[in-house]
């Protein structure tokens, strides 16, 4: 599965930030995910008006494993 990770932070307060991401399913790769990541994080972004998308990239999904 393909992860676009990215960092978002508040707008009021740019220290304030945030890792967080969005799964593509498995049919999709990682130049499938570069190619469309912008706009994800543009439709991402019109929902969440307080923050701003910092820095992204795409990449495996990595479950955290919980101890």
């Amino acid at each position: 599965m393909i992860e676009l990770f990215f960092v978002t932070c508040l707008t009021a307060n740019p220290t304030e930030c945030q890792d967080r991401s969005l799964l593509f399913t498995a049919e999709v790769g990682l130049m499938t995910c570069m190619l469309h990541g912008q706009t994800q994080l543009a439709a991402w972004s019109e929902t969440h008006p307080r923050e701003r998308v910092q820095k992204w990239s795409c990449r495996q999904h990595r479950p955290q494993i919980e101890a």
